[in-house]
């Protein structure tokens, strides 16, 4: 009989990791488990997640006395309240305990409702609502500190408050169990009690309770990680915006200062012109432009370098109709003509032509920027990614953005000019927008 009660006690565990691994795969419960503070509504809406839950493995059961080792009433209510706050366990323990009432178990609605606002009157007991995702069974190891910090010495003691609620929750289930019967009020107790058996029991509440708080936790730290990289990777793309807008402005206002004496009316009108340019940059925030915007972007910058070139600048483009509405970074073509412009072309006594051809292939969106200038030496071509503006900061976007979904080659060759060429996926908007 002891054999047995160990076999149930081990299942018991098992079931316990399966249903804490299946609650948590709910968006929504990962959602609410990431809060730490919640309205009325949302605590509700938690209990009801774990009433359905930990009620069903109540209800099998009920239903099939056979499986004693699914009943996970007492721990669901306790997790409850500890998570949610004592509205969370006090209708938590009352929506588990209902199938119990049907085989007239009265002991187990007040049983469980009383423990689940015991474990929420316990979560305001906590220094640090992140202490409760640290709560080990091992407290032992830890007891030192009580005389070490203060801090710790809090932590601690309410990790060990915690353990002994856990043991005084089971102690009172079988308390109860005794005194009025299996009747009454289920709880796991073997036909001749022995010592190590009644200590696995307890033993197994206790890590019934933690191993779901450890699921969650691994999760909640999953999901937070997901988010710090969201963020790193929001401030890395402004920081590299940053760099393009007055690096931009200050290339272009260069071009203003050589004119201003020579043609006061093209230098008028390209600051008109930079005044365009400048009232997009400002107006828009997203990482995203569509391909069409950007190239009317390209052509207000264009226009100005004409300006100062005049006719030894050409620009060709061959862009297919069917990707002026597909999405790229925003800013991404400007710094690579702009770089074809200043390194392949300004030294070229006959200037030359720069070339834009956009296009599909296989699902994706195929970007080149070509220039018949002087071309890259092959010891720096070795290293362009690496140093200066524009290319490399286009590089590192693409990487922050993309990962490793994405190409971009860059072939030149000397007196013969330069071709980049970037391949990234398809964007839709809405996924972009989330």
């Amino acid at each position: 009989m002891a054999e047995s009660t160990l076999v149930t006690l081990l299942v018991k565990l098992g079931v316990v990791a399966s249903l804490a691994s299946f609650l948590v795969r709910w968006s929504a419960v990962k959602r609410m488990l990431m809060r730490e503070s919640r309205t009325i509504g949302q605590r509700i809406k938690l209990s009801l997640w774990f009433s359905v839950v930990f009620g069903s493995s109540v209800a099998t059961r009920v239903v099939s006395s056979s499986y004693r080792a699914v009943d996970l009433g007492l721990e669901g209510s306790l997790l409850a309240g500890l998570l949610g706050g004592y509205v969370t366990g006090l209708v938590s323990g009352i929506l588990i305990s209902v199938p119990a009432m049907f085989r007239h178990e009265y002991l187990t609605m007040p049983l469980l409702a009383g423990l689940g606002v015991l474990g929420g009157l316990l979560r305001d007991c906590a220094p640090d609502p992140e202490d409760i995702w640290r709560l080990s069974p091992f407290f032992e190891l830890n007891l030192w500190r009580l005389f070490k910090e203060r801090d710790e010495g809090r932590r601690t003691g309410f990790n060990v408050l915690f353990l002994m609620l856990i043991l005084f929750a089971e102690f009172l289930r079988q308390t109860l169990g005794r005194a009025f019967g299996a009747r009454q009020v289920f709880y796991l107790h073997p036909e001749h009690p022995q010592l190590a058996v009644t200590a696995a029991i307890y033993a197994t509440t206790l890590f019934a309770v933690i191993l779901p708080l450890k699921i969650w936790n691994n999760t909640r730290t999953e999901a937070k990680l997901e988010e710090q990289q969201r963020h790193l990777m929001q401030a890395r793309l402004e920081a590299l915006t940053s760099q393009i807008n007055p690096h931009f402005l200050f290339n272009t206002l260069n071009s203003v200062s050589s004119l201003i004496r020579t043609d006061p009316n093209r230098a008028r009108v390209m600051v008109l012109k930079l005044s365009n340019i400048l009232r997009r940059l400002l107006r828009k925030h997203e990482n995203f432009n569509s391909l069409r915007e950007e190239l009317s972007f390209i052509d207000d910058y264009l226009s100005i370098e004409v300006m100062r070139f005049g006719d030894k600048l050409r620009f060709e483009r061959e862009v297919e109709e069917d990707t002026l509405d597909m999405l790229v970074p925003s800013m991404l073509l400007q710094p690579l003509i702009e770089n074809c412009v200043k390194h392949g072309l300004s030294s070229k006594v006959e200037g030359g032509t720069i070339r834009l051809r956009c296009r599909r292939a296989d699902g994706r969106l195929v970007l080149s920027v070509e220039d018949d200038g002087v071309g890259i030496p092959e010891e720096k071509l070795a290293t362009l990614l690496e140093q200066g503006i524009g290319v490399s900061n286009v590089s590192e976007r693409l990487k922050v953005l993309f990962g490793s979904d994405h190409k971009m080659n860059i072939d030149s060759q000397r007196g013969r000019g330069t071709r980049i060429e970037i391949e990234i996926p398809e964007l839709q908007t809405s996924l972009v927008a989330s």
